[in-house]
């Protein structure tokens, strides 16, 4: 009987300390919502398409980590940091022609921590005057950093 009393009281225990230890851990799981974070990214990709769509390669960029740190690699190789980036937009759509109008198609965007976005998408530069039109894929990471989404890693083809 005691045995059995015993038994009781360290199974209570150890229910009782998991739910206390599952409840510590879940505040921030249930802070992130998928639907809303997806949400917040698909809007920040919107804002770049009409950005682009009117010349604005700076309102383009915001999408991007401002850092040193930032590494976009297309077919010319990486280019490390967001002023190198800009420069390498700037350089290859000199003009609002050259630009087209851009449109992204997203594949996937899945979330392996609550702070982690990989996106794989494809991208369509089109009504660019005389010159042919483009089109590619990506593949995005995104990093949540004080509050909002940023990319910090493109590779784009």
């Amino acid at each position: 009987m005691i045995h059995t009393h015993q038994t009781l009281v360290s199974f209570s225990l150890i229910c009782c300390a998991s739910l206390f230890f599952s409840g510590c851990g879940s505040g921030e799981l249930e802070r992130f919502d998928e639907s809303v974070e997806r949400d917040l990214i698909m809007g920040i990709m919107a804002n770049q398409e009409a950005a682009w769509n009117v010349g604005d390669l700076d309102g383009f960029m915001e999408a991007y980590w401002k850092s040193d740190s930032l590494l976009f690699v297309g077919s010319r190789g990486p280019t490390r940091g967001w002023s190198s980036t800009l420069e390498n937009y700037r350089k290859g759509y000199p003009d609002r022609t050259s630009m087209g109008k851009l449109s992204f198609g997203v594949e996937s965007l899945e979330f392996p921590a609550p702070d982690v976005a990989l996106m794989l998408g494809s991208w369509k530069l089109e009504e660019r005057g005389e010159l042919k039109p483009l089109s590619g894929w990506f593949s995005l990471v995104w990093q949540r950093m004080n509050g909002a989404w940023v990319i910090v890693r493109d590779h784009s083809s």
